[in-house]
């Protein structure tokens, strides 16, 4: 399997009394997620982990793919399939907590971003709802991969917003697109091919909204993986902290080599 290094780090922040992010690494599968909850007291925490869990069990139970990308390059064919059982995941996560928030009234309403990356036969099949964000570093060229859907996104596309309103306005939170807020929730899907080297960074708004300055994420990714994500929590919290933080780097080795795992931590000294 093409294999990859990685870390994670979760940490509260500084502000809220409780962690609502959740993430997910199986460097077997090549599978990272990384969730972050909405609700406050109608449970983001239980949506976020939940949703981890379920898009895990989920991508587990169809590896004939992702087996064969670790023998030799996918086709076509192949990719199509990974995209379409990483949008399966997402969208049967989406039915599965809509559903738990119906059937428990101290759950209504409950619901979570999802972002997630498939590494496999030296692709990266990328997935998301809301505005938790997925990054690739190729060299010294960083791209965001993901496309946040949120209120102020929109609002700048359709030229009502500039980037910088945007980046200031009180509404900049409110997402479009959540996993759970409906039955159903429409899911984007990009491939990109990766090289030996690339990095990926998954990561929740309360990392990214202090990611503005072009060289901090680049500072990052120069970082080995595990001391890249300690940096990014205390970075966030540095900037104030005003949000759950949750930053999961990824490093593609290159076919041949073994998966390495650095020990994740949540809430841990950033």
């Amino acid at each position: 399997m093409p294999a990859t290094r990685h870390h994670g780090n979760t940490h509260t922040g500084r502000v809220r009394a409780h962690n609502e992010d959740a993430f997910l690494a199986d460097a077997n599968l090549g599978l990272f997620v990384v969730c972050d909850g909405v609700g406050g007291r109608a449970r983001g925490e239980i949506a976020s982990q939940e949703t981890v869990e379920f898009i895990h069990d989920w991508v587990r139970s169809d590896t004939t793919d992702i087996e064969i990308g670790k023998t030799r390059p996918l086709e076509p064919a192949n990719v199509q399939r990974l995209g379409a059982l990483v949008r399966g995941a997402i969208q049967n996560a989406c039915y599965m907590v809509h559903s738990m928030g119906e059937m428990d009234p101290e759950r209504r309403g409950m619901s979570t971003t999802a972002s997630v990356a498939l590494v496999a036969g030296g692709v990266a099949i990328i997935g998301w709802a809301g505005d938790s964000r997925v990054y690739l570093a190729h060299g010294p060229e960083i791209t965001q991969l993901t496309d946040d859907h949120t209120l102020v996104n929109y609002q700048v596309k359709q030229g009502v917003l500039t980037p910088d309103q945007a980046r200031h306005s009180r509404m900049k939170h409110v997402i479009t697109r959540a996993v759970g807020h409906r039955d159903f929730v429409e899911v984007d899907i990009r491939t990109v091919p990766l090289q030996p080297g690339d990095k990926l960074l998954l990561c929740s708004d309360g990392l990214h909204e202090y990611l503005d300055a072009s060289h901090t994420l680049q500072e990052m990714f120069a970082l080995e993986v595990q001391q890249a994500a300690r940096e990014a929590i205390r970075h966030a919290n540095e900037q104030g902290g005003r949000d759950n933080i949750t930053a999961l780097f990824v490093e593609y080795l290159g076919p041949g080599a073994t998966p390495v795992a650095a020990p994740a931590s949540r809430d841990g000294a950033a």
